[in-house]
């Protein structure tokens, strides 16, 4: 052992080796000047009016926590008998809040919510679990609820212990202060997004107009399962927690599920969903009629709840998408003739999270080589010999070899647009699926390497 070494380790540390000074030069170069955030070209051209959701109250509050200038902490309420539902990451590393709001939802009931932007509060010990704690008896004291009632979610930085103090004072400036917007919420729960995230869709159930609206944060560390983001799903349509968690998790599936930016798992990802019921009391007290109660998924009355549910989640999920960190390109990745829905989907991220596939779309070069590659690597069942691509529509390759003298200038044309399709068949099945993601730019590796500082 040599004495540097020895040193470094009798100090409760490992010595760290010399970094070469042309990745000293490249980091430096990273860092040197940070520029203005600007918004991603992909962000979307209009945004919806998003009205209330009865029985949702929103407001948010500035801690400083990490940002200045700011609001970084949301803050919902709901009335008694609210129904809750959620989906967390797979991580092992999972944070505080998440551990919290699992444990929390067996109750499958709801009065409120605090979001905190710029610390994830995760791997941070007893210490985070107790700032869990102190913020759940904070918000209800506030309005005289179950601790188990109030669902928490952080973001941010990973490893820093997040004072409970300023939370427990921004909870009481967010509920004395005028009611937020949605917009005003998704801002508050940014961290290194570009634009905030919100959907909202109005339907009908049994004759009762109903309201479903959500708010998203992500922009890195996306991949399933979940990914680097919080969702926040609210309705005034009255349906009981059983349901409302198999509705949640089946639109997850096929939308959250379903991204990713940078094939990294996130401790803190996090999809709650709230329902108030508000909208079939206000029924109710109108008409002098009571509400047939839903008990079933399968009930006809929701049959257009399930379809826009599930279309504002891809919505939402494809906003996340479209803000990953640097992303210039939009990208569907779709897998047919799989050996099952498993498999078609491990395919399909294999590509998605391809490096050599990200970055080659980002310089707008079809290179369908990568994209055999990736499929090859994923490990799941595809018949070499019966593979076939399409990139914009434009068959490339066929029966496991290039498409004769085929015309590449629409597959150019189509490479330097903002969406890109591609279709990939592997020949041994029937299932499908479809996944979306974005290409890896030297922006990524920008905000990356400045992230803490």
């Amino acid at each position: 052992m040599t004495k540097k070494v020895a040193k470094a380790k009798s100090a409760g540390r490992t010595a760290k080796p010399k970094a070469s000074a042309k990745a000293k030069a490249a980091v430096s170069k990273l860092k040197k000047k940070k520029p203005a955030v600007k918004i991603s070209p992909l962000a979307p051209k209009t945004y919806p009016a998003m009205p209330p959701v009865a029985g949702v109250w929103l407001g948010t509050a500035s801690t400083k926590t990490k940002y200045k200038g700011r609001d970084d902490l949301l803050v919902a309420t709901f009335p008694e008998g609210t129904s809750a539902a959620g989906v967390f990451t797979t991580s092992k590393t999972a944070s505080a809040s998440v551990e919290w709001c699992r444990t929390n939802l067996e109750n499958g009931t709801a009065r409120g919510l605090v979001v905190n932007a710029g610390n994830a509060n995760a791997f941070t010990g007893k210490a985070g679990m107790a700032t869990v704690r102190a913020t759940a008896a904070a918000l209800a004291s506030e309005i005289g609820s179950r601790h188990k009632d109030i669902f928490l979610s952080s973001t941010g930085v990973i490893g820093e212990v997040l004072d409970p103090a300023p939370l427990e004072a921004g909870i009481q400036t967010a509920l004395r202060s005028p009611e937020a917007s949605f917009e005003g919420a998704a801002h508050a729960i940014m961290t290194t997004d570009t634009y905030a995230k919100f959907a909202t869709r109005q339907v009908m159930i049994g004759g009762v107009p109903v309201r479903i609206s959500g708010i998203a944060k992500g922009s890195g560390m996306i991949a399933p399962d979940l990914a680097t983001m919080l969702v926040y799903i609210f309705t005034d349509a009255a349906i009981p927690p059983s349901m409302l968690q198999n509705l949640l998790m089946v639109g997850v599936r096929e939308s959250f599920n379903c991204i990713t930016v940078d094939s990294d798992t996130s401790t803190s990802d996090t999809v709650l969903m709230f329902a108030t019921g508000e909208a079939m009391r206000t029924a109710e007290a109108e008409t002098g009629k009571p509400f047939t109660p839903l008990r079933r998924t399968a009930d006809p009355r929701l049959k257009e709840f399930r379809s826009s549910l599930d279309d504002l989640m891809l919505d939402l999920s494809h906003q996340v998408v479209k803000d990953g960190e640097g992303a210039t390109k939009f990208i569907k990745i779709t897998v047919q003739n799989a050996a099952s829905h498993m498999e078609a989907k491990q395919i399909a991220m294999s590509v998605a999270n391809s490096p050599l596939v990200k970055t080659a779309i980002a310089g707008e070069d079809a290179n369908w080589g990568r994209i055999v590659m990736a499929v090859g690597k994923s490990g799941a069942r595809a018949d070499r010999d019966k593979l076939a691509i399409r990139i914009g529509g434009v068959d490339v390759a066929k029966n496991g070899v290039a498409v004769p003298d085929y015309d590449e200038a629409p597959i150019a044309r189509h490479m330097k647009g903002s969406d890109i399709d591609i279709e990939i068949s592997v020949g041994v099945g029937t299932a499908g699926v479809s996944v979306w993601t974005c290409d890896l730019t030297y922006e990524y590796i920008r905000i990356n390497a400045d992230y803490r500082s």
